[in-house]
């Protein structure tokens, strides 16, 4: 069984930082680009970052690029979200998925909400 699973969602200040993770199993995690997408309350899926099977190649939207830090641990099979400087905008429910937005996305999370308020 293919598995997704969050962690490390919660409420933080803007300008805080959090750490999400991604455990993956039941796939062959070392062989797919990895994504970050998000969804804002009343708002479409957005794609944040993606990034290549050996970690080397990495991507994001342009109004996380210089907060957000995509990565991921291959022997753990486990993807990681570094967010710094959060704002307000910020605030969505962040899935992680296989795949990337060009050819689509074959396995997404539940997601793990994240909130940036004062």
């Amino acid at each position: 069984e293919v598995q997704l699973v969050e962690s490390g969602g919660g409420l933080v200040q803007p300008g805080g930082s959090l750490i999400l993770s991604c455990a993956a199993s039941g796939f062959s995690f070392s062989y797919f680009d990895m994504t970050w997408v998000r969804q804002a309350p009343g708002k479409g899926l957005e794609w944040v970052s993606s990034i290549e099977p050996d970690g080397t190649l990495t991507s994001y939207q342009d109004s996380v690029k210089g907060r957000f830090t995509i990565s991921r641990d291959n022997a753990k099979n486990t993807l990681y979200l570094q967010m710094n400087s959060l704002k307000p905008e910020d605030t969505a429910l962040y899935y992680c998925a296989a795949g990337n937005r060009w050819t689509g996305y074959v396995y997404r999370g539940q997601g793990t909400q994240v909130t940036v308020s004062s």
